[in-house]
C-alpha cells in the first residue's frame, strides 16, 4: 500500500481503500469508485509564497473561488504550482495527491461543502483512494472548513 495508506491508518479514523482502473476526469473517477461528483475530492496544492502551500479539499462538482480563498488567507496573491513542483512539496504525482503522507504536513483547507459527507479522495497512488468521513479527516488533519468555492457551470 502507499505512504498515504499508511498515514490514514496511524490515525485511528475508519476508512475505506478504494482500487480501480484508468480514469480519464473527475466523472470517470467518482463513477469508478461508486460515489458521486460532489463526493470525490480533488486535492489541489496552493501555492502561497516561496516554499509556502497549502492543501485546498475541493469537490469534484465545485473549483476554487480564488477571491474567497485570498480573502480567508488575507492574502493578495496565491498559485498553483506546476506538476513538478507539486510533487517536490507534497510527494505525490498530480492526480494522487492527499494530505495524508505528504512530504510536509501543510495547512488544510476543506470546502464548507464537505462537512458531514464521506467523500473519496486521492490515496498517493493511481488507481488507489481513500474513502472517508469528510469531518473526521479535516479534524485529524488539523484542518479548517471555509466556503472556498464555487459550482462549476
Amino acid at each position: 500500500m502507499s505512504s498515504a495508506v499508511d498515514a490514514v491508518e496511524a490515525t485511528g479514523i475508519e476508512f475505506d481503500v478504494l482500487r480501480y482502473g484508468p480514469v480519464a476526469n473527475a466523472a470517470e473517477a467518482a463513477a469508478a469508485r461508486g460515489m458521486d461528483l460532489r463526493d470525490l475530492v480533488k486535492t489541489l496544492v496552493v501555492r502561497r509564497a516561496a516554499d509556502d502551500y497549502l492543501f485546498v479539499l475541493v469537490p469534484g462538482d465545485r473549483a476554487i473561488s480564488w477571491p474567497k480563498l485570498r480573502a480567508l488567507l488575507g492574502v493578495n496573491r496565491l498559485s498553483m504550482p506546476d506538476a513538478a513542483t507539486a510533487k517536490q512539496a507534497t510527494g505525490y504525482e498530480r492526480g494522487t495527491i492527499t494530505p495524508f503522507g505528504s512530504r510536509r504536513a501543510w495547512p488544510v483547507i476543506a470546502d464548507e461543502t464537505l462537512r458531514g459527507r464521506t467523500v473519496s479522495l486521492g490515496a498517493g497512488e493511481h488507481g488507489l483512494a481513500l474513502r472517508v468521513g469528510a469531518d473526521a479527516a479535516v479534524a485529524t488533519l488539523d484542518g479548517t472548513f471555509a466556503d472556498v468555492t464555487d459550482l462549476v457551470p
